[in-house]
């Protein structure tokens, strides 16, 4: 299984289907929330967003759905990266619920290479989320440090700390 890319490894234009999906749970939800000290009743009081929303049930938080999204991204994008630099933007276009299936893609719009050092490079990529029906529910775009091969071999490879596996006798 690949774990992130090199900066040769993106090509502009390119699109990852990241696999698999994550259903959200209302303890999924219920407990980020709470991680993250947001109290919100539209997140966590079903009477509450029954009788006051328009959607008559709790909406899942949108950092959590961000932070699926994010996390699905990582083995095809992000998984070596040096540093992610920015998200230049956040859009949360629909609203997810317990029970809805998160489904991710991010596509390469640019990338170039770092103008201080020679052994890396950023890629500039835009990742959408889509529920179970193909409804979009957030899009955000990013910047992400990605090392070249160079700094890789340098560094250990491709899978960096290993230990080297070795039988007894």
């Amino acid at each position: 299984m690949q774990f992130g890319r090199s900066y040769e490894e993106f090509e502009v234009g390119a699109t990852y289907k990241h696999w698999p999906g994550k259903t959200v749970t209302e303890y999924d939800d219920h407990l980020f929330c709470l991680l993250t000290m947001n109290h919100h009743p539209l997140h966590l009081d079903a009477s509450y967003a029954e009788q006051t929303t328009q959607f008559a049930k709790n909406v899942v938080v949108g950092s959590y759905i961000y932070s699926l999204l994010l996390g699905m991204s990582v083995p095809d994008v992000s998984g070596k990266a040096i540093a992610n630099l920015e998200v230049e933007s956040l859009k949360h276009v629909a609203p997810t619920f317990h029970g809805d299936t998160l489904y991710g893609e991010t596509v390469v719009l640019d990338k170039w290479e770092s103008k201080s050092k020679d052994d890396r490079g950023v890629v500039y990529v835009e990742t959408k989320g889509y529920n179970q029906d193909g409804t979009l529910v957030c899009v955000f775009r990013r910047k992400v440090m990605v090392p070249k091969q160079s700094y890789l071999q340098a560094r250990g490879g491709e899978q960096p700390g290993r230990p080297v596996l070795t039988e007894p006798g």
